[in-house]
Formats: C-alpha cells, sequence, structure tokens
C-alpha cells in the first residue's frame, strides 16, 4: 500500500484535533513528517504529541519536499486561499481549515476595516476571489478538501443515510455553533478572522444544511440551489459591564459575536443558522433536520454518553472534559471520543483514501465555495437590512 506523507501547517489548536484524527485513521499508511510553524514551541509540541518526523518555520520548504504527498493547512484564515493555492501549483494535494478565505483588508482601507469598509465591497472582492480559486482548483489535478468536520460527525453521515433511503424533502433546518467566546487573542479583529461569530462558528453549521440540501437534490433527482439569504448580527457584549462579562470571554473589537441566519433555497424551503459567543456550558453544536416524512435531530456536542457530578477538582485539574468548560464542578457532559464525534476521525479517513484512490471527498471546493459565499451575503444582507438574492 502506498504511504501518504503528510505536511501540517499551523500549530494552534486545529492542530491537535487533526492530529488526534490522523491517529485514529485506519487501512491507510500515514507517515506525518513535517509541522510548520513560526512558533518552534508549539510546533515542538505537536510533533512530539503525534508523531511528526521534524519541524520547520518555512513553508516553502514543505512546497519543496518532492516526499511530501499532502498538505494540511490549519493556519489563522488569512492565510487559507493563499497557501491552498501555492500547495495546489507546487503539486500537492491540499486539505484546507474552514473558511476558504474572507475579506482581510486592502491596502488602502481605513482602520478597523469591520466597521469602516462596507459590506458591499467585501462581498463583491470575496465572490470574485472564490470565483477565480474555483477554476484554478478545478484545473489542476490535485484534490483539494475542504476540512468542515461537521459533515463528518457520525450522526450527521447517519441522517444523510436515512434521506438518501426516505428520499425525504427537507422543509426546514436549523443549525448552531455557539460558545462563550473565543481563546483567540486576534478573533476580535476583522482583519485577521474575516469575521465575527459567523465565520469563525456559523461556518460550520453552514456547511452542514447546505451539504445534507444537496444529498436530498441528488436521492430526488433534483435541482436545489441557494436562492437568498438574509441576516441580523450584532455585537453584543459591549453593552455588558466589565463585570457582567466576566465568564465571557470574547473581546470583539470590530466582529459580529451574534449572528442569525436565514437561507432560502430554490424549491421554497428554508435554513436557519444561529452562531453565537455568549454561549455558557461548552460547546453548542447541532443540526435539527424537519423533513415532510421525519425528523432528525443531530447533536454534535455536547452528547449525553457520560455525565459527571464533582463536589471539588481535586486530582481532576488538568484532565480534559470539554471544550470551553474549564470547571468540572456540579454536574457536565463529558466529551468522548470526541475526535470521532465532531468528525475529524471520518474527515480525514475520507481525505487520506481519496488522495489514495484519486476520487473526490464529501467535502470539497463546491461546498468551501457555497458556504463562503452565503456567509458574505450574511453579512451584506444585516448591513443593508435587506434580502440577498442570488
Amino acid at each position: 500500500m502506498k504511504t501518504v506523507t503528510v505536511a501540517l501547517v499551523g500549530a494552534g489548536y486545529a492542530a491537535h484535533l487533526h492530529g488526534r484524527g490522523y491517529a485514529k485513521v485506519h487501512g491507510v499508511n500515514i507517515r506525518l513528517k513535517t509541522i510548520v510553524d513560526l512558533d518552534t514551541v508549539k510546533a515542538e509540541e505537536i510533533a512530539k504529541t503525534y508523531g511528526f518526523e521534524q519541524i520547520s518555520t518555512d513553508f516553502n520548504e514543505v512546497l519543496n519536499d518532492k516526499e511530501i504527498d499532502v498538505i494540511d493547512i490549519v493556519t489563522p484564515p488569512h492565510l487559507h486561499l493563499e497557501f491552498a493555492l501555492k500547495a495546489l501549483k507546487a503539486g500537492k494535494h491540499v486539505i484546507c481549515e474552514k473558511p476558504l478565505t474572507g475579506y482581510f483588508g486592502k491596502e488602502d482601507d481605513e482602520k478597523p476595516i469591520g466597521q469602516k469598509v462596507s459590506k458591499a465591497k467585501m462581498y463583491e472582492s470575496v465572490l470574485k476571489e472564490i470565483e477565480e480559486a474555483k477554476e484554478i482548483i478545478a484545473s489542476s489535478n490535485k484534490l483539494f478538501m475542504y476540512a468542515e468536520n461537521y459533515i463528518y460527525s457520525p450522526n450527521v453521515l447517519k441522517a444523510a443515510e436515512i434521506i438518501r433511503s426516505k428520499k425525504s424533502k427537507l422543509l426546514f433546518m436549523k443549525g448552531e455553533e455557539s460558545i462563550k467566546g473565543s481563546s483567540s487573542a486576534v478573533a476580535g479583529l476583522w482583519e485577521k478572522t474575516g469575521g465575527g461569530s459567523l465565520i469563525r462558528l456559523g461556518s460550520h453549521p453552514v456547511s452542514g444544511v447546505l451539504w445534507l440540501k444537496q444529498v436530498e437534490a441528488e436521492a430526488r433527482n433534483e435541482e436545489i440551489s441557494v436562492v437568498s439569504v438574509q441576516a441580523d448580527t450584532g455585537n453584543i457584549i459591549t453593552s455588558l459591564t466589565d463585570y457582567e462579562k466576566r465568564h465571557l470571554t470574547g473581546k470583539p473589537i470590530d466582529v459580529e459575536d451574534f449572528a442569525n441566519v436565514t437561507i432560502t433555497f430554490s424549491d421554497g424551503t428554508k435554513a436557519v443558522v444561529i452562531s453565537s459567543d455568549h454561549v455558557l456550558g461548552g460547546t453548542k453544536n447541532y443540526i435539527e433536520i424537519y423533513a415532510n416524512d421525519g425528523v432528525l435531530m443531530c447533536n454534535i456536542t455536547p452528547t449525553d454518553n457520560l455525565k459527571s457530578y464533582f463536589l471539588d477538582q481535586e486530582g481532576i485539574e488538568d484532565v480534559y472534559f470539554s471544550e470551553m468548560l474549564e470547571e468540572k464542578l456540579g454536574w457536565n457532559h463529558v466529551f468522548i471520543a470526541e475526535e470521532i464525534l465532531r468528525g475529524y476521525t471520518y474527515e480525514l479517513q475520507d481525505f487520506m483514501e481519496c488522495v489514495l484512490e484519486n476520487r473526490q471527498p464529501l467535502s470539497g471546493i463546491d461546498l468551501a465555495y457555497e458556504t463562503i459565499k452565503v456567509i458574505y451575503a450574511a453579512y451584506l444582507s444585516a448591513s443593508e437590512g435587506r434580502r440577498v438574492h442570488f
């Protein structure tokens, strides 16, 4: 069996998620060769924990390494598309974390760009960029694999199997990803993240509902597309006193910390996506599916296969319970097999098999393209107070 040699670019939080996912891939020989990051301390930690052979601070080094088959990009968002296209041009297969891209500012933009640059300008710029990127990727003989873990979550995959079998009509879907705020120092800056809670968190349920709608379309032999987007966003935490926001970690500067998006499809059906930085109690991830012949509730996190109750934290201070939930007192939902239940293992299993078999992944450029198009249409809609039609 051919060995798939991987370089991982970025040693932040997502590197751990991908590292644990690679460890559980089966039936494929994987060689984790290089981890790239300017922060050598973080890179060394990733290398030691997951078995990468070496670290590097130079992205060009992995581009020129003839042994590397796949470049897995888990950098901050403003580098995603630039690095992905460079990797494809260098003859590498690409795994790219969400989002595909965003608006991160131009030289003549007044700052902070989230407040000073019109969302119409952002929308037009991003649309042009992703159209060009889609053409480049389509003309490449290498794979572009979009790391959207929601659609590889076991319950979403099972829902898709049921939808295919029953040929259900999905009338309405609701998805959400919410937390108590980001731990990233740059999450509050539009120029670093391309937006706030919607692009940082909401991109997952947006991709999830878009993908499930295409599963329905294929099962029923129909053509279904997005025809309009309407959204409302806000910066809620700024209305709180320092004391009132003591439990929240979000520090938005020129980005939103709440978004509510309604997507209308060409068959008249709807999907609603919510993202927020004001939800305590751990990460909240789900997709609810209301069909003409049934209901499917995909509860990604928190799950309830292990609940805990403690009156003190003695001896468990360093035991991981769940994302964004440091306190272990009282009742808690403990994350079990997180890399599997949140989709990272099946995502990387699919990607590695795609490289071996030269086939397209479940999550590729079409999903990445549609997701970013919907998100920036939502930003335009919220800023102008109107529905955006495609």
